[in-house]
């Protein structure tokens, strides 16, 4: 594992880090995702990434408990706030920071997170009152650094621009074969203000794995009962871009990768991205995403699957706007 890092912090991140969106349940389901965890640990990760809002706090105590016992220094927490709770509460208000943060820290067990994100912009919320309250919480040690996710380019800078207020260190953006968008604003910008990329869904919901060949259904279950990320996934699962992703099995061949390795990797390949946070249901899971961080590709063949995937995808686009 290499470690990268972040931003302007003296965080050290491994190049993979571990995403618990879905990791709660109960019995085997919740030994499945602890054996994942640890699995990660074992391998070198070291930034588990959470939020209040996974499982109503559940993700948050199944990562306590699988951390029990486990020297404090020897990981990184990563959670957010923002979104709703299951008693109404949300939004980024002075209140809300303050018993968010409490809540996280009882149901991960630890008197501190490492990166503390807001997971939305809250547009009833004064920006400066967010801040204010933010670095209150660094300077009372419950927080050692702030990062926020999918925030607009004009927010990011009027925060960073504030006086006497704790400025961010992370993003935390979708990125991947299928999703470039960040490219063209983000990550310029973040570049300019010290603020590293921790980049979510590198596989794009699953797609990149091959795992669904032309004229596969959505997924089920809990990742397929998500309507915002429906917005996403509608156009992947077009049979030109189910197709064009089966292409990029020869190419991942040659790198002498799977599929999900070489798509993680092509996320790592540039100066921008810390760490793409990886999702994983099975310890073999991790095995093979992990892996994406030893990689060495050939540049040449991730100019050929950004071809072919970005072909297929404005073959999709203009349909729609044709239809």
């Amino acid at each position: 594992m290499r470690y990268r890092r972040l931003g302007s912090s003296e965080l050290m991140v491994s190049e993979i880090s571990l995403g618990t969106w879905l990791s709660f349940g109960e019995g085997e389901e919740r030994a499945r995702h602890i054996a994942c965890l640890h699995r990660a640990l074992a391998l070198g990760v070291n930034l588990i990434d959470t939020a209040n809002v996974y499982g109503f706090g559940e993700s948050e105590r199944l990562i306590g408990e699988a951390l029990a016992g486990r020297p404090r220094g020897s990981y990184l927490l990563a959670t957010k706030l923002w979104g709703p709770m299951d008693d109404g509460d949300h939004g980024l208000s002075r209140a809300q920071v303050f018993k968010q943060i409490e809540g996280s820290l009882k149901r991960l067990r630890t008197d501190y997170v490492d990166l503390y994100q807001c997971h939305r912009y809250d547009e009833a919320t004064p920006l400066e009152e967010t801040m204010a309250a933010l670095s209150e919480v660094v300077r009372q040690g419950k927080v050692r650094y702030l990062g926020f996710s999918e925030w607009p380019a004009e927010a990011i800078r009027r925060a960073q621009a504030m006086v006497g207020t704790e400025r961010f260190v992370s993003s935390q953006p979708q990125y991947s074969l299928l999703w470039r968008e960040p490219e063209a604003e983000i990550f310029p910008l973040c570049r300019e203000l010290g603020v590293g990329q921790l980049i979510w869904s590198p596989l794009a919901q699953g797609v990149l794995s091959g795992r669904y060949a032309p004229g596969a259904a959505r997924p089920g279950g809990r990742r397929g009962a998500s309507p915002w990320m429906s917005r996403y996934t509608e156009p992947w699962f077009e049979p030109a871009v189910l197709e064009a992703v089966q292409r990029l099995r020869p190419l991942a061949d040659a790198a002498d990768l799977t599929m999900s390795q070489f798509a993680i990797a092509w996320t790592l390949a540039g100066d921008d991205v810390t760490s793409a946070i990886v999702g994983a249901s099975q310890p073999a899971q991790v095995d093979d995403n992990v892996g994406a961080a030893e990689a060495r590709v050939d540049p040449a063949l991730f100019r050929e699957a950004e071809h072919i995937v970005g072909a297929a995808l404005a073959t999709v686009a203009g349909a729609n706007v044709d239809g």
